[in-house]
């Protein structure tokens, strides 16, 4: 025979015949709390790893820009990175040539221009992939009138 559950204690959910305990008063406020604080952490944890994979990015770029600098290195030199990169973390998107290049432009944009550093860190790969595809960005022209001014 089933158990016996007190009808006043419980409900059923609707998509099932289930019983389930009746939530006490202060529990539809609980809930909404819980559901701010799991919204708050994802959107602090996606600040994070966005900050990481620009940092990975700043040095990625920066690398290929110093062996270029030091040895010469172009296109040829690139394109076995990516090889070897895409062998070694297959199912990445992040590392085909033309991101390595955008990598090594990223580092020699920004590099020259520390008052946007931090703000460049902020933004999104593809929020900055966007403003690199604009030709004399708008943030450029703001950096450049602060230098002027001093």
């Amino acid at each position: 025979p089933r158990p016996r559950h007190n009808t006043r204690l419980t409900a059923t959910r609707p998509s099932s015949s289930v019983p389930m305990p009746l939530a006490p008063p202060n529990y539809p406020q609980f809930l909404a709390e819980l559901k701010v604080a799991i919204r708050q952490r994802q959107v602090q944890a996606l600040r994070a790893v966005n900050h990481e994979l620009l940092a990975l990015y700043w040095d990625i770029g920066q690398a290929i820009q110093r062996k270029q600098e030091a040895l010469g290195w172009g296109r040829a030199v690139v394109e076995t990175l990516v090889r070897d990169l895409q062998a070694e973390f297959p199912g990445r998107n992040g590392f085909s040539a033309r991101n390595l290049w955008n990598m090594r432009d990223f580092f020699r944009e920004y590099s020259q221009h520390p008052k946007l550093q931090p703000l460049v860190a902020e933004i999104s790969w593809h929020a900055w992939q966007v403003l690199h595809a604009t030709p004399d960005p708008p943030c450029l022209q703001i950096d450049q009138a602060e230098l002027a001014v001093g």
